[in-house]
């Protein structure tokens, strides 16, 4: 939610320059939370629309046994000395390589195992994930370091929590974690600005300030006052980035998603792809779904950038464009020399945005990153799985209790409501709005950069964050149902609530609300803040037995009615509730056209504006542009004809 009220209050400045008019920007919680998912709102839309030909599947079945390829590409496994890894070998490519490294290249040539990683039989699907895991544990966390060293398509990231994040490779190679002087906890080490600019870098990091320390700005401002004539005529209302065009290099969904959300707020977007596609298109089983929410609102040019006829596209697009977004691996965009020297060179007034995974350089930057293994080489994953053994207690597990393990973290990597690629797609988007209101202020153009790995230390900003003296941050219980007895989830009658009551004026309106079902101001044990925290544990099952005696949206209802935080949990998946009762009944879907899904719903633009406008638009096809645009910047059919002859455009 700050970060689409950061884009939206970015676009009305910019919008502003034009008009000379304020308006008001408008987003919330529940609706920004809608662009942390990948895909699954898309495929949720085609199970509503084919339910015959397609079910919703977990990634797990109900023995907790790997039910899709999914959990093989993805897999978690442990080392022989104790640490969790998560690999991310999501492509072809990337699997092999892995299977390779673990001397099971023989299984690609063998009938029973040949189409590995894609398995019918869940049986044999077990056996698959047991033989990797047996694979990884016969190796130590520096052996298979040394493999990743050698190896660049297989990599793995160690499983990290609290603030170890501030001292991974990449964050220390980069300067990403600074030290700030706070006033009240000395010395502290916090994540850096997550967006870097070459032009205008961000000035030294100051405290936080002190409660009403700044009332004298206020007083200055209150002296001067604002006046202003009303305008003539009617206020603009168009789209607040109309005129905006982004040139897009990059795959899959952490950047890519990022220029998404500028096109809902009217920036025109060249998606330049390989000819046979962006892979995220077809990582699902329906042609195009997987992409789909990544590219609605673009223009797809699908052309060879490696031949001397595709820079020259490139280039010309560079010089028409405000913004390019780059997010290949480390020595890509140099390789095919449209790095941000080359393009700057052609257009000295872009905005280049660097956004990938780990870094641009560095011991990571070359790393293949996905959102499992950002998920957890931040700690994110830690977060959600809440307390684990340590590594010593790890050696003595067995395979089968390794495996088990394995699902956990699985699932806590894979959150769909704690997604990097959405967190990072979202700060992609951030940068692109602040580095095109700067520009449009008078500043120069310049290079710019995010990462995945910044952008989710600052998702876990809460807890991001190191100072002598520090209490040690809560977790989840074991059970994962929340952190204490006042802020977790409860059995009711029929399912299932959630209680946020920690402040001490949320527990006497809570006490005051159970009066008819339990008495809980009689008892010693939970009269104050220290006795509550010290019984914590007797206090949970107390109000386990209160919490089962009704049905959920009874206790919903009743206890919201007294002020207390508790809602329903609804059993059932995020897609489901946005592209259902939740996204009906909140007004957040919208429809959009698609030559694939024809006229299909879509959760609509996360901000909204009192006077500009907003747009839902679907996406194109591979290439659907491609002749079109090229027309436009000069390419007569002739040439195109001979481009595509030569295979170098589709």
């Amino acid at each position: 939610a700050s970060q689409m009220a950061l884009q939206g209050v970015l676009a009305a400045l910019y919008e502003r320059e034009d008009s000379g008019l304020g308006q008001f920007v408008e987003t919330n919680l529940a609706l920004a939370a809608a662009g942390l998912d990948p895909w699954n709102q898309m495929l949720e839309m085609l199970r509503q629309r084919y339910p015959g030909a397609f079910t919703a599947g977990a990634p797990f079945d109900e023995q907790l046994r790997p039910a899709t390829s999914f959990t093989l590409r993805l897999l978690v496994a442990l080392t022989s000395d104790g640490h969790w890894l998560q690999f991310s070998q999501v492509q072809p490519r990337l699997f092999k390589a892995l299977m390779h490294e673990l001397d099971l290249d023989w299984m690609f040539d063998d009938p029973e195992w040949s189409t590995v990683p894609e398995f019918a039989d869940t049986d044999q699907r077990v056996r698959m994930n047991e033989i990797l895991l047996a694979g990884v544990r016969s190796k130590t966390l520096a052996e298979w370091q040394a493999i990743f060293d050698r190896n660049p398509n297989v990599f793995a990231e160690v499983f990290r929590r609290g603030t170890e994040l501030l001292h991974h490779p990449q964050v220390e190679h980069d300067h990403q974690s600074v030290e700030v002087a706070d006033l009240t906890h000395g010395p502290t080490l916090q994540p850096a600005p997550f967006i870097a600019m070459s032009t205008t870098p961000h000035g030294p990091l100051t405290s936080a300030p002190a409660l009403d320390a700044d009332r004298d700005v206020l007083e200055r401002w209150t002296a001067v006052g604002r006046s202003g004539a009303a305008p003539a005529g009617p206020a603009p209302s168009g789209l607040p980035l109309a005129g905006v065009t982004i040139l897009e290099l990059g795959t899959f969904y952490a950047a890519p998603y990022g220029a998404t959300l500028l096109t809902d707020l009217g920036a025109r977007v060249f998606k330049i792809e390989p000819l046979e596609g962006e892979p995220l298109r077809n990582l699902v089983a329906f042609p195009e779904a997987g992409g789909a929410k990544a590219m609605q609102g673009k223009e797809s040019i699908a052309i060879d950038i490696a031949s001397e006829e595709g820079r020259e596209v490139v280039y010309e697009l560079a010089r028409r464009s405000d913004v390019v977004l780059r997010s290949y691996r480390a020595g890509v965009a140099e390789r095919l020399a449209v790095d941000s020297a080359a393009l700057l060179a052609v257009n000295p007034d872009l905005i280049y945005l660097d956004a990938p995974g780990y870094g641009v350089d560095g011991p990571y930057g070359h790393r293949p990153a996905f959102a499992p293994t950002i998920s957890a080489g931040t700690g994110v994953a830690m977060r959600n799985v809440g307390q684990m053994a340590s590594p010593a207690e790890l050696q003595q597990l067995s395979l089968a209790e390794v495996r088990l393990a394995s699902v956990r973290l699985t699932v806590g990597s894979n959150s769909g409501g704690t997604q990097p690629d959405g967190i990072a797609a979202m700060a992609v988007a951030t940068a692109m709005a602040m580095g095109l209101y700067m520009r449009r202020r008078g500043l120069p153009g310049q290079r710019m950069l995010t990462t995945m790995l910044l952008s989710s230390a600052h998702a876990l900003a809460e807890t991001m964050i190191e100072y002598a003296g520090q209490a040690s941050p809560a977790e989840a219980d074991p059970e994962v149902l929340g952190f204490n007895s006042r802020y977790r989830l409860y059995a009711a009658a029929d399912g299932w609530v959630f209680l946020a009551a920690p402040s001490e004026r949320e527990w006497s309106r809570l006490v005051s609300a159970l009066e008819p079902w339990h008495r809980l101001a009689e008892d010693a044990r939970w009269a104050s803040e220290e006795s509550r925290s010290a019984n914590d544990g007797e206090l949970a099952l107390e109000l386990e037995k209160v919490f089962a005696a009704r049905n959920a949206q009874d206790w919903e209802t009743d206890l919201l009615a007294a002020g207390v935080g508790c809602v329903v949990a609804e059993d059932t998946t995020m897609e489901t509730s946005y592209m259902g009762e939740l996204g009906q009944q909140s007004g957040y879907l919208t429809e959009a056209e698609s030559s694939i899904f024809d006229v299909y719903p879509r959760v609509g633009p996360l901000v909204s504006f009192s006077r500009s406008a907003t747009q839902s638009l679907g996406g194109p096809t591979v290439g659907e542009h491609t002749e079109a645009v090229l027309t436009e910047i000069g390419f007569d059919a002739a040439r195109i004809l001979d481009l595509r002859t030569r295979g170098l455009i589709n």
